[in-house]
């Protein structure tokens, strides 16, 4: 039978504690990627509308809000501020009169582009200063979170779930 041994008892609770520390620091350079972007706040439940809507393009509110885990008021007023900055578009839907459909505009992709370039050149900043020794053995750490978080389930045929790149040359 094909496995993974059993790990030691606390080496899961070392693991999950480091990937939090991670995880924080990771939010502080998000955090900074933001403003070096743009001036135009942007938070960060509107930040996962503009993600959801680059992954799936003309969804609807109620699809949205189901993508979310949000209410349809609360996901409606969220596009409005976003349709207000420009980032967002609501168009007929060419198979019912009753419904919109959910559309980034020009602004909106470059902002995610101009975000997601800030955010990765930050990530290289990083991952340069590491060994090459301990960029593969991120790659394979991220490569193997990545997988169980995929897991072949309705989350791992995403468009959003891209293969890791080996950066251990960067």
């Amino acid at each position: 039978m094909k496995g993974n041994p059993a790990p030691p008892p606390r080496e899961p609770q070392r693991t999950a504690e480091s990937a939090r520390e991670l995880i924080e620091l990771l939010e502080v350079l998000w955090e900074r990627g933001r403003d070096m972007v743009s001036s135009t706040p942007v938070s960060a439940s509107q930040l996962r509308v503009l993600y959801s809507l680059d992954r799936e393009e003309g969804i609807s509110l109620r699809t949205l809000g189901d993508l979310l885990g949000s209410a349809p008021p609360s996901v409606s007023r969220m596009c409005d501020r976003l349709e207000a900055l420009g980032f967002v578009q609501r168009l007929p839907s060419p198979v019912s009169r009753r419904q919109l459909e959910l559309h980034l505009t020009v602004h909106g992709k470059a902002y995610l582009r101009d975000l997601r370039a800030q955010r990765e050149e930050a990530l290289l900043a990083v991952i340069a200063d590491m060994s090459p020794t301990s960029r593969k053995a991120l790659l394979r750490g991220l490569t193997g979170f990545h997988e169980a978080v995929g897991g072949g389930g309705a989350a791992a045929s995403s468009p959003a779930r891209t293969p890791l790149k080996d950066v251990s040359s960067a």
